[in-house]
């Protein structure tokens, strides 16, 4: 490994122009062959690490990591300076995980001396053979250490930003930006998602059961390029398609007009405001969205018909139904027709929601081919892309306009059409 002691002396140069790439780089090893085809793209970080004993400047973009050795200036026709100052990459979709370096003693209390982040990555071999290397990035300042390793798990993440897509129709920073320039200021609707009277989080959607289980995969195989691991999850909880028996009840949207009305007319509180409702049975997934949760591979959103703002949540349930009819459901998505004009999906305009399940077993990822298993009786759900585990019923309650954020509402999107690969 390394050493890390010169890596303190530097400091970070965020946001810096990003130099023009070299014409002939020298890749050393765990670095890729080929220059990428958008070394130009946008620079996201740009800062000094020790990287093979030596001090490079350091640019980062969504597509690639390349540095530069840092050395002297030398005499014209240098060779041996020329070699030197040769850039070097390595393509992003070739690094399958990050983790921060320390150094631990034995006597030592906490987390240990920062020294920097290592990168762990897949390069080809041979044609149908892969190698692992690794790659490390020395700086034993904590602060730039932590910036450069969220952006990185950021993009190693692949995660769909359903609230950027929802509030700008991509999430594209420079959109935001323009936005924030403009001062269009948008309120939204927030959900927080509870299990007992514990508060567990806020988020904006969810989904419990085949969304919980599919993400849940996903995560044990973050080896794999986004794009990969998303496809490889779908079609294998596809394969083991199974329902989850549980007790749904919700509190369905009652406008402010209706509510007048039924006041008007003399209807008692516990009325209006009370009507809970209860079912049950075997459910292959259920999606609670307070927005629209437009994504790539659902250009109209997952659910159409609600609004960033409006005070109430779509709940989406697609009962126990063959694989193929769940199939031709999922596919509905990333077209125009409407994905939930099928006997099996039921579809409801909710304040509240809470989801019981009445399986007492819990879900083990071992059941899917994995030897990694969830927690002890607990059920998997996607909330906003991440796993949130939950051992007993989930509550989640709207609470309109809760915050404000730089956007506009984007009510309908382009004819643009996303495609999930997998199926």
């Amino acid at each position: 490994m390394p050493r890390g002691r010169r890596g303190g002396r530097v400091s970070a140069l965020e946001g810096g122009p990003e130099e023009a790439a070299a014409p002939a780089p020298a890749p050393a090893a765990g670095a890729s062959q080929l220059q990428p085809p958008a070394a130009a793209a946008q620079t996201l970080l740009r800062g000094i690490f020790e990287i093979r004993r030596s001090s490079c400047d350091v640019v980062l973009s969504e597509r690639a990591l390349r540095w530069r050795p840092i050395v002297p200036e030398r005499p014209a026709g240098d060779s041996k300076c020329d070699v030197q100052c040769k850039e070097e990459f390595i393509e992003v979709k070739d690094i399958f995980s990050v983790k921060l370096k320390r150094r631990y003693s034995a006597k030592q209390q906490g987390n240990g001396t920062l020294l920097g982040i290592t990168l762990f990555i897949c390069l080809k071999k041979e044609q149908n053979k892969l190698k692992d290397s690794t790659l490390d990035l020395i700086n034993l300042s904590e602060d730039h250490c932590d910036v450069w390793f969220k952006q990185f798990k950021k993009i190693l993440a692949g995660s769909t930003n359903v609230l950027a897509h929802s509030l700008h129709g991509i999430p594209h920073v420079v959109t935001a930006t323009l936005h924030i320039i403009m001062g269009h200021v948008q309120p939204v609707d927030v959900c927080t998602f509870s299990t007992t009277g514990k508060l567990l989080r806020f988020g904006f959607s969810a989904m419990f059961g085949f969304g919980g289980r599919t993400l849940a995969l996903a995560e044990k195989h973050r080896w794999m390029s986004p794009n990969q691991r998303r496809d490889f999850a779908v079609m294998k909880a596809l394969a083991k398609l199974k329902p989850e028996d549980c007790e749904i009840s919700f509190l369905p949207f009652i406008s402010s007009h209706d509510l007048e009305e039924r006041k008007a007319e003399g209807s008692p509180k516990s009325d209006c405001n009370d009507q809970w409702q209860t079912i049950q049975g075997q459910f292959l997934n259920v999606s609670i969205m307070a927005i629209p949760c437009l994504c790539s591979v659902a250009p109209r959103g997952l659910a159409p018909n609600t609004r960033l703002n409006n005070g109430s949540m779509a709940l989406i349930i697609a009962r126990n139904t063959s694989r193929p009819e769940f199939i031709k459901h999922l596919k509905r998505y990333a077209g125009v027709k409407n994905q939930f004009n099928f006997p099996f999906v039921e579809t409801y305009t909710v304040g509240e929601v809470k989801v019981r399940p009445r399986n007492n077993s819990g879900y083990s990822l071992e059941e899917d081919g994995l030897h990694a298993a969830a927690s002890e009786n607990s059920f998997p759900w996607n909330v906003d892309g991440d796993l949130m585990e939950a051992k007993s019923e989930v509550q989640v309650k709207l609470h309109p306009r809760l915050i404000n954020l730089y956007g506009g509402s984007t009510e309908e999107m382009n004819d643009s059409q996303g495609t999930c690969n997998c199926l």
